[in-house]
């Protein structure tokens, strides 16, 4: 009996497709769930599976054709039953073989790995929350030098920092495998060697680790017999060497998704990589890719940005410029690490978040007078007693009688998380760009405790030592450019924080003065306040600022609120 295979639903809004590809022959046997045609619409490029199996007998259309939903595309005898019924056993052959032959490398990997017990790798361990990649600047060990753990072998520079990497084993090394200016990711090889080794608890690697002993860390034959499966059963696109499972990692440029999930993506016009699984290891379930595809919908529908337009963005300033050498001398500079990720972060910052900046002055000239008494006094701890440092302490009690201005909001699961610690980041001007290392538990710490710690991180920053600890965990952050000048700035709120505070230039100003009945020279402090109104609205911001100008202009109010 004849059957008529016909172009699905296309989708909404979607009319017709062109044939990029017819991916079958005539005589060709075809099963159920076989990609037979791959088609371009405006929305996806797609594989179009077959709804049964049967032979081909006629192909009614060619690749360029435009082709619409119920549109006829095969015909199809599924009556060669003798010949069908054959087919699942040489599959079954064939899924056996590929098992038996998955089972001998995973085997031979083991051997190979007790076989050079004392030949190990050293990889990049992981550079920290949302830093995909560093450069870089200098290896600091040769080919034959003996090292030992914990000692220094590469300086790497990232949008966060810049660093020495020490390696978590010991040995000579034999080979380097990077050179200075490469740019690296975590599980990048960096180093060969041999000797008194000892092997990674942590890697990032595409082979099948050490034979464990404990039975519940084996690849079983089940499981590799179930990913082989997978593979054949969907045409798959990804190679079994990259199927990820308890012990097998896979290829860093594939998405750990099954071809079924993939091709579901493919067809809805998603990309796949963009997407977060819930499952183990981040693998990727249909259900995911659904709900990814909602949260753009709505967050489209809503007017808010969506994630594949924010990872547009993130990309940066793409518009095409003009030839300025037309009019004059130019000259190029490649921008670095900081500055690169710098715009970046900021872009997505000021497009994700709704900014609104509320402005105050503050009269500090009582508290200019205790800095300069007690200055001194913090010199002799170490430190240097500024404004900065008087700023992170005041700070930290306001987070604690408002504390929904150290939280942070999360559209994805409708949430607002609020923290209960205070880490305060502090805006840093470098050489390489601006810099904003974290202060820890600031409400903990007395001011003389924390001028010290400025100076400390300042410091640290200015000579790219700062390490990626330094630069996490803030929950709000200072900008202060009083030392430069200006008198009112609105900074950009350092997403996923929902707030940030502004400092400019003190200067004197004439303040009437109900005891003298005149007017009388202050010194004033401007401030300014950008935050996040998704979460935070104007009259927050107000309380927030006034109970702000009133700790600075009676400290003692810190000890009966803060």
């Amino acid at each position: 009996m004849q059957k008529e295979l016909k172009i699905p639903n296309l989708g909404e809004n979607i009319d017709s497709a062109e044939v990029l590809k017819v991916l079958v022959n005539v005589g060709d046997k075809i099963e159920k769930e076989q990609s037979v045609i791959e088609i371009s619409s405006d929305k996806a490029t797609l594989e179009v599976p077959s709804d049964f199996s049967g032979v081909i007998k006629e192909i009614k259309v060619k690749e360029g054709d435009s082709v619409k939903e119920g549109q006829t595309i095969f015909i199809v005898d599924d009556e060669s039953s003798s010949n069908l019924d054959n087919s699942p056993k040489k599959e079954v052959k064939q899924e056996k073989q590929e098992v038996k032959t998955s089972e001998n490398e995973v085997k031979k990997e083991e051997i190979k790995e007790e076989q050079v017990s004392t030949k190990s790798q050293f990889l990049l361990p992981n550079l920290g929350e949302n830093i995909s990649a560093a450069e870089v600047l200098k290896i600091l060990v040769n080919v034959g030098d003996k090292i030992e753990k914990e000692q220094s072998v590469i300086e790497i520079s990232s949008d966060k920092a810049t660093l020495e990497v020490p390696s978590d084993i010991s040995g000579v090394i034999k080979a380097i495998k990077i050179k200075e200016g490469d740019s690296v990711k975590a599980g990048d090889l960096i180093l060969e060697l041999e000797g008194n080794s000892q092997t990674q608890s942590n890697t990032s690697t595409n082979k099948v680790s050490e034979k464990p002993e404990t039975t519940d860390n084996k690849v079983s034959s089940e499981e590799v017999k179930k990913d082989v499966k997978a593979d054949l059963a969907e045409n798959s696109e990804i190679r079994t060497d990259a199927l990820i499972d308890k012990n097998v990692k896979r290829s860093k440029d594939v998405a750990p998704a099954a071809p079924s999930v993939r091709r579901f993506a493919r067809e809805i016009g998603i990309d796949v990589n963009e997407i977060k699984g819930t499952g183990e290891n981040g693998r990727i379930s249909i259900e995911d890719v659904k709900e990814f595809s909602k949260s753009i919908n709505k967050n489209r529908g809503s007017g808010n940005t969506s994630q594949n337009n924010i990872s547009s963005i993130n990309s940066g300033y793409t518009e095409s410029l003009p030839d300025f050498s037309k009019w004059g001398e130019i000259s190029k500079e490649q921008m670095n690490n900081v500055r690169l990720k710098t715009a970046q972060h900021l872009t997505y910052a000021w497009n994700s978040i709704p900014h609104v900046t509320h402005f105050e002055k503050v009269d500090i000239t009582d508290l200019e007078k205790l800095r300069k008494t007690y200055a001194k006094k913090v010199e002799a701890a170490g430190g240097k007693l500024t404004m900065t440092a008087i700023l992170l302490k005041i700070v930290s009690s306001a987070l604690k009688v408002h504390p929904k201005f150290a939280a942070s909001i999360d559209m994805n699961n409708k949430e607002v998380i609020y923290k209960k610690y205070i880490n305060l980041g502090l805006a840093v001007d470098t050489e390489r760009g601006l810099l904003v290392p974290v202060i820890k538990d600031t409400d903990k710490k007395n001011i003389t405790q924390i001028s010290v710690e400025v100076g400390q991180v300042a410091q640290k920053a200015r000579d790219r030592k700062l390490s990626m600890d330094d630069m996490q965990g803030a929950v709000f952050t200072i900008s202060n450019l009083g030392g430069i000048g200006g008198i009112g700035f609105t900074p950009v709120v350092n997403s996923p924080e929902v707030a940030i505070l502004g400092v400019s230039k003190s200067s004197f100003e004439p303040l009437y003065s109900e005891e003298t009945n005149g007017f009388i020279p202050r010194l004033i402090m401007p401030l300014s306040l950008s935050y996040d109104h998704r979460l935070i609205d104007g009259a927050d911001a107000a309380k927030f600022m006034r109970w702000l100008k009133e700790a600075i202009e009676n400290p003692f109010l810190i000890m009966l609120e803060g």
